[in-house]
Order: structure tokens, then sequence, then C-alpha cells
């Protein structure tokens, strides 16, 4: 018996690593979320068993409490389970805890890492989390914590220089931008990428003071990743630049 966590990475099926796929490639039973690209289930066997039990906000198919003992079930009856999960398993992701229920009942584990979408989604945007004389760190932050309320990290992010990434957290945009103007942010660059690194990637850039309402006018939504800081007015000058071109 053994369950192998495996990050898939941030959508592009390309970008999953080579150990991930030689373990999709030697399972009897894949267990895959929604954010899951569908091609990286044609490196299974072809006798492997795919279930599907993604997560998504107000769409559940699976509890978390449902997918633990599921996992126990699929190694007990079958032998290897791979738990296939978007970006990286131990950020955000809840992989964990899946790998210490494992555990304790007696099944080997592994964890083979996966990009995680908080820096390859910026950075498949041109925007760099860190760059000299702009971002010395970054900080990588849950839009919603298990309560349902905003991280109290977020406040203390808000007040660093630091570039902040939110993940999960456009459904409390509106919410997030508050905390960064009432810290005198008003006028940060915010980048909002949606659907990163796949071909239907877009994104909306502008400042905490507006971006609401360029999301409105754009219509990007979830799943995206939400970036606050000076490094995100890289991107933003690169659009402006573009506007005043297309203008003259």
């Amino acid at each position: 018996m053994k369950l192998t966590l495996v990050g898939a990475g941030p959508g592009d099926p390309d970008l999953i690593t080579v150990k991930g796929i030689r373990a999709l490639q030697q399972a009897d039973v894949v267990m895959y979320d929604a954010l899951v690209h569908s091609d990286l289930l044609d490196y299974c066997r072809p006798d492997a068993l795919k279930v599907y039990v993604g997560k998504r906000r107000g769409a559940y198919s699976c509890m978390q409490e449902d997918i633990n003992p599921l996992i126990v079930h699929y190694a007990q009856q079958y032998g290897h389970v791979v738990r296939l999960k978007g970006g990286d398993s131990f950020v955000f992701g809840r992989g964990f805890e899946e790998v210490e229920f494992a555990r304790q009942h007696g099944i080997e584990t592994q964890v083979i890492p996966g990009l995680s979408s908080s820096y390859s989604v910026p950075a498949s945007a041109n925007i760099p989390l860190t760059t000299r004389g702009v971002s010395e760190s970054f900080w990588v932050v849950t839009g919603t914590t298990k309560a349902g309320q905003l991280s109290n990290d977020l406040n203390l992010a808000a007040q660093s220089t630091a570039t902040v990434v939110i993940l999960m957290g456009m459904h409390k945009l509106a919410d997030i931008m508050a905390v960064f103007a009432q810290h005198g942010k008003s006028d940060t660059p915010v980048a909002i990428i949606q659907n990163g690194t796949l071909p239907n990637q877009q994104m909306v850039v502008g400042r905490v003071q507006d971006i609401i309402e360029k999301v409105k006018e754009s219509g990007v939504g979830n799943p995206a990743i939400i970036v606050v800081g000076e490094v995100a007015g890289l991107k933003l000058t690169e659009v402006q630049a573009i506007a005043v071109s297309n203008q003259a």
C-alpha cells in the first residue's frame, strides 16, 4: 500500500515534474482535483482507476473529510494511490493532512513537489515577485481561513514593503483591498491573473483604489491569483505604454 502526493503545477500540463509523470504511470488509482489539467490523466495506465474528488468554491464533489478515508480505501483495495493536486500539495493544498491520515493507517507515503501557482502564475505573466531595487521579499497568504475570515497575516503583510500574493481571495477582493487601503497603500499596484499558464489566461492590472472597478470591467474571476506590490507596477507601466502606443 502506498500513497504518492503529486503536485500537478499551476495549470499548464507541461509544467508537471518528470517525477510526477513517472508516479502517474505507475499508479493503480489516481485521485485528482478540479484544477488538474485533464491531459495529465493521459499518463495513467489504461487499467488505472481515475477518481475525481474536486473541490471548487460552491461546487464540492467531495469534502476533505471524505477524501482522507477514500485514500485509505483505495490504497487497501488497489495498492498504489496517486493523489494529484493542483500547484504544490503543501501550499494551501491540505496535502499534509492526507499524508498524515494515510500514515496513521499504515500506508507508505511519498511527496512529489509541484510548481506552486503563487510564484509560477505571476512569472507566466512576466511579473517577478522579487527584483533588485523594487522588492526584496514576498508573502503568500490565503484569502480565506478555515473559519471563512481574512487571515490576520494579511494585516501584517499589508504593512510591509514585500510583494503580497493572495490565493483563493477573489470572493473577498473588496475586503482585501480595504486592508491595504487602511495601511496607506491605496496607490499600490495590483495585478490579478486568471487561469494562469493556460491559453485562456487573463490579467487585469490597476491599483488598490481602482482594481475592483477594473475587475468588473474586465470580467476576470476565479480561479485567480492576486499580486499586490510595486512589482505589479512593472506590468501596469507596460500596459499603460501599450495603451498610449495604440492611441498614437
